[in-house]
This record gives structure tokens, sequence and C-alpha cells, in this order.
């Protein structure tokens, strides 16, 4: 085994300090460990059996400080059978790149046995920014490719499915792709740094759903979309899975400021038919972003009327949203109450109930405004034809800001 390894480097430490060795990445998930001692405890038992540590037991950790040490130190966490531990930070060119930890025991860790463990982080810091470097360039390489294979112009698309055979990245046997669209939303101003952070990372964590090596991922600031390539059709389970995982991931990194939204494009067979995929994701990632009633997750083929209206030229969209009856009422809304009033009484199918709870008001002060909302469109909302103009012209209306801001989902 090569010294270079860090499965070899947590073995030899293991062996001369005759106590289990373990290396975690900075999310607190199991890299390596060595053999046990009799010095484990319940915690590290689950965490080698499972390759991670609860999300309760990862955020005492790093609550402790320790992404900012520099040197080893001691971690208590508290909770029942979890022994201390000796945390000595990893980390090559100021990166942390990991933490490796040591069960304190009796007797208790000596001077020399700690400066042992540094040495030892050092050394796995250097294999682990090696692995880094080379991930970071064969990601940009498999991201470029992406970002060709769904290009616009026929001779870079060709070359891209030329390169992506070439790479021989998946089964010869894997002939199901799908694109999944992920979008941050919520800023005016744009995401934030640490929301951009938390992005990558949520996608990443929730791609540990789907099998190793069936996908690909391009990322950059508020937006990422991810090609699964699997022999078969991803299952509804899966989708749901990785989506429900992103998003709880983002959220749980986050302020609350901002959400994400997903977007799910249809199976295709073919590589040269993956951008048919990709731009109904990338559709149905403004459906999500636009209807609350797709609960932040929407799927090409399951958007009834939108996918209508969201294949419109964009010139016809813009021009479709200016219903006199709505301009009326947009003109005497100073604050856009009415029009958020009309949007979610029709998003709820007209349920008073419903449409009173999710606006936070009473059923009373509902009714007042849906009868302004009569008087000031001249509309009754008891006209199926009324309904139905008035609906399409808010849903135009919303689809139209879209396309006037720098919102929307595209990654090239």
């Amino acid at each position: 085994m090569s010294s270079d390894d860090l499965q070899s480097i947590v073995d030899e430490l293991a062996e001369r300090l005759q106590r289990s060795v373990a290396i975690d990445d900075p999310s607190i998930r199991l890299l390596a460990a060595s053999r046990h001692f009799g010095d484990e405890d319940a915690v590290r038992v689950k965490s080698v059996l499972n390759r991670s540590v609860s999300s309760e037991i990862a955020e005492q950790a790093l609550s402790q400080g320790i992404a900012k040490w520099t040197q080893p130190g001691n971690v208590v966490l508290g909770l029942e059978g979890c022994l201390p531990r000796l945390c000595a930070p990893i980390r090559c060119n100021g990166l942390l790149l990991g933490y490796l930890w040591l069960i304190e025991g009796v007797p208790p860790l000596d001077e020399p046995q700690i400066a042992l463990a540094a040495e030892a982080a050092t050394r796995a810091g250097i294999v682990m920014y090696r692995r880094l470097l080379l991930h970071e360039r064969s990601k940009a390489r498999h991201e470029a490719i992406l970002r060709e294979l769904v290009s616009s112009d026929s001779a870079t698309k060709v070359q891209a499915i030329e390169d992506l055979r070439a790479e021989q990245l998946f089964s010869e046997h894997a002939v199901c792709l799908q694109v999944v669209a992920v979008q941050c939303v919520g800023n005016d101003g744009g995401p934030t740094a640490p929301q951009e952070v938390a992005l990558e990372v949520a996608v990443e964590d929730g791609l540990r759903t789907v099998p190793e090596d069936t996908y690909l991922t391009v990322a950059h600031r508020s937006r990422a979309w991810i090609l699964l390539v699997q022999e078969q059709s991803p299952s509804r389970a899966q989708l749901d899975a990785l989506s429900h995982r992103v998003r709880s991931r983002f959220a749980s990194l986050t302020d609350g400021t901002a959400r994400v939204v997903i977007g799910i494009g249809s199976v295709v067979c073919r590589l040269d038919l993956v951008v048919d995929s990709y731009n109904q994701a990338l559709l149905a990632v403004r459906t999500a972003t636009l209807v609350p009633t797709t609960g932040g997750v929407a799927r090409w083929g399951e958007l009834g009327p939108y996918e209508l209206l969201l294949r419109m030229p964009v010139e016809n969209l813009l021009a479709a949203s200016h219903i006199p009856a709505l301009d009326a009422l947009a003109k005497e809304d100073g604050q856009g109450v009415l029009l958020e009033t009309l949007e979610a009484f029709f998003d709820y199918a007209g349920d008073v109930r419903r449409t009173a709870e999710h606006l936070l008001v009473h059923r009373a002060t509902l009714y007042h405004r849906l009868k302004r909302i009569e008087r000031l469109t001249g509309c009754s909302l008891d006209s199926g034809d009324d309904r139905l103009t008035l609906h399409l012209g808010v849903k135009l209306r919303s689809f139209a800001s879209m396309y006037h801001g720098d919102t929307g989902p595209a990654v090239g």
C-alpha cells in the first residue's frame, strides 16, 4: 500500500499509538478508519458502519470552532456514550481539508503522541490537496463538456458527445439520461457568497442519494444542473429523495432568506437529446419558482397549462401579459396586495379558507379584497370566462416578470 494513501496513514498511526484513528472530510463524513484497539465508543462504531455521523453530532463538533483550528485540540461532545476526542485539523496551503480523530483513553494522549497525530494530519493534508487539485481539474473539464452538450451550435454539441464517450465516464449500458435543474431564489440582489457555497454543498450532498459514477454536474453562483445517467430511468422515489435532500441541506446551511427550487426534465435515451431534457428542466424550474402549489419541485410532463405558457416565444408572452383588466388593477394596487391575493386565490382553486391561511389574513379581509378586485377589474369571479382570463393574465404577468429580470435559471 502506498505511503501516500490515506488508509496507510491512518493504519500506520494506529499501530504506533495502539489506538483507533479516523479521518473525516470537512463535513464530518468518514474517509478512512483504522481497526479498533478496544478504545472505540458507540459513535465511532456507528460512523464506520454508516460512513458518516448524525447531523446532531456533526453540528456539535463544528460548533466548537474546529474548522478554524490550526493545531490539535480536545473535543468533548457531551453525548451519552461518546468519549472525548483529539481532533487534528488537516490543512494544506491554508485550506481546511478534513479532520484526523483519536479517541482519548486511559492513559490520556501525551505530547509526543499528539505530535505524531499532527504529523500524520500534515501528511494526510498533502494527499488530500493533491486529490483536490485532480478533482477540480476533472470537474472543470466535465463541466465544460456538459455546457457544450446543451449548446445551440450543432458542431459544438457533436464534439461534446465525442468527448463524453472518450472519457468513458459511464457504463456502456447506461441509456437513460435525465436533467435536474436547481435554482436559488429569494434574493433580489442575487445570492450571497455563503448561499453560493451552500448551494454547491447541498447539490453535492443530494447526489449521495444516487449511485456513484452515474451523474455529472454544472454549478455557477445561484444555479446548478445535474445530468443523471443510469441503466434504468431514475424512479420517482430516487428523484424525490434527491430533491428533498438538496432542499433540506440548503435550508440547514442558510438563514432562510433564500430557498432552492428544482425542475426535472424528461428521460431521454441519447446524448444528442440531453438538450431537450435540459430545456424542460429549466422551464420546470421557472414553474417551481412561480407556482407555490408545486411545493418547490416541478416535473416536466406534470405542469399542465404551464408547459404551454412557457413554450410561448418571449415576445408573445410579454405582449399577452398586458391584459386591460389586470393593468387597471395594478394601477390602483400600489403595494401589489390585490394582485398577490388574486394569484393565491387561483392557486388554491378558489378555496377561501386555504387562500386566507396562505395569506395570513381573516376570511372577511379576503372577501373584502376579492370584492375590490371585481370592482377594479370589471370582472366577476363567479364567471368562468372572467376567471380564466384573470388567471391566465396573472400567470402571464408572473412569467413576464421573470424575463424582465436576471433571475432565469439557465446555466451555460
